[in-house]
């Protein structure tokens, strides 16, 4: 297809939505990981990508960032647009099409790309320890650090599953040199690198912001991930509930001649976040009333805020309106969103929550939210007898009054 081609089937979309774009499903399977079957996906199809690619435990929303998956197709990963007839092509390819409309003019000045992505993450048990690069130390294989966030939705989260505890940092008072001897002791099973750590019990609907560099063992609770556009990872632990984690995971984003230097994989970690002793007074995040409230029929919460490494990564709002409500919301930014209870309106586009899909089916619970509608305004509307409940993310720099990490004390 010619550029002019897909640039007019984006226009019309464009058109067709008044400014959002409903997209489908896009499924992420993880070989080295089991799913927990919390999202929504029917149970035989968690492996409908073949037992060798392994389970499908993530979604991802508003996605142009592609999986870093062994064996996976190059549009892993990758949000497609459903068009009115059935047209559809990728989200990344309408924002090259028409970019500062869709995520801003600041943003496409700066990145050019839609920077950013979000996930639910589902597994049965909890992930083995590990970091994501900072940009600096991604840049050697020409890829992008990432930060993240987490928050634990409650409508997925009706059970913790195994281990709904996430091991982060490192206790004060850890050593270089105990680490390494963890990793000197990769093959000979359990390399006990979480008896370094401390486990923190997840809450639904609390969070955590990950700042790059930082060991972290996410635990079994369903999680919405606002990150860094990015698939990076090192593993830093040698099993996880008595399944070997290869050496391969540990230096998959490391450059080939570092991958037996303990030293430098040591000298990835930021020492300092790492051993803060006061981690979650840093890291911890509770949900903040940003508009609405009790009368209002809505009510508009930050569920993910604050600077990491002083710099403004991402963000994120849950929205709900209750039966037989509906308000106009206003962003300085494009949002990727997803439904997670209920049904209702956004603008023009019906949407409801699903209970039940199976793979390669169409939903009406996703939709990417142009800049330009955002700044107009977006009125959704619950249709339906249950709350109407949203999550939406926004990029770097959007939201000029985030919240500081601790100020759901104050609220």
């Amino acid at each position: 297809m010619s550029d002019q081609n897909l640039d007019s089937r984006a226009r019309k979309a464009l058109d067709d939505g008044e400014g959002i774009l409903r997209l489908a499903p896009t499924w992420v399977p993880r070989s080295f990981l089991m799913p927990g079957g919390r999202l929504k996906l029917a149970r035989e199809d968690l492996y409908a990508l073949g037992t060798h690619r392994g389970g499908i435990d993530e979604r991802w929303f508003s996605s142009t960032t592609p999986a870093a998956n062994e064996g996976a197709p190059p549009d892993e990963g990758l949000s497609y647009v459903v068009a009115e007839g059935g047209d559809r092509f990728t989200l990344r390819d309408a924002i090259a099409a028409h970019g500062a409309e869709m995520i801003g003019k600041e943003l496409w000045d700066k990145y050019k790309k839609w920077p950013v992505y979000s996930k639910f993450f589902d597994n049965l048990g909890p992930i083995p320890h590990h970091m994501h690069q900072n940009a600096e130390q991604a840049a050697k294989l020409g890829l992008e650090g990432k930060p993240e966030s987490y928050y634990f939705p409650p409508q997925h989260n009706w059970t913790g599953n195994n281990f709904p505890y996430t091991f982060m940092g490192l206790e004060p008072g850890t050593t270089k040199a105990d680490i390494k001897r963890c990793l000197e002791r990769w093959n000979e099973g359990d390399n006990g690198i979480l008896d370094y750590s401390k486990a923190y019990r997840l809450k639904p609907g609390t969070g955590w912001l990950m700042p790059s560099c930082v060991l972290h063992a996410p635990g079994s609770l369903v999680t919405y991930e606002p990150q860094w556009g990015s698939d990076v990872f090192g593993m830093y632990q040698s099993m996880v509930e008595g399944r070997r984690v290869p050496w391969e995971l540990l230096v998959k984003d490391v450059p080939p001649e570092y991958h037996q230097d303990l030293d430098y994989l040591i000298d990835q970690l930021d020492w300092e976040q790492n051993l803060d002793e006061h981690f979650k007074d840093n890291h911890y995040l509770e949900p903040v009333v940003r508009s609405g409230g009790p009368g209002r029929g809505y009510v508009d919460k930050w569920v993910v805020y604050g600077h990491i490494n002083g710099e403004q990564c991402f963000s994120a709002c849950e929205l709900t309106i209750e039966p037989g409500y509906s308000t106009k919301i206003t962003d300085p930014g494009a949002s990727g969103l997803i439904v997670t209870q209920g049904s209702g309106t956004i603008g023009s586009l019906e949407v409801d929550c699903p209970v039940y899909i199976r793979y390669g089916e169409t939903t009406k619970d996703e939709v990417f939210i142009t800049a330009k509608a955002a700044a107009d305004g977006v009125t959704f509307t619950n249709t339906g007898s249950e709350p109407f409940v949203s999550l939406r993310y926004f990029g770097p720099d959007v939201h000029k009054d985030l919240p500081k990490v601790g100020a759901y004390r104050a609220s």
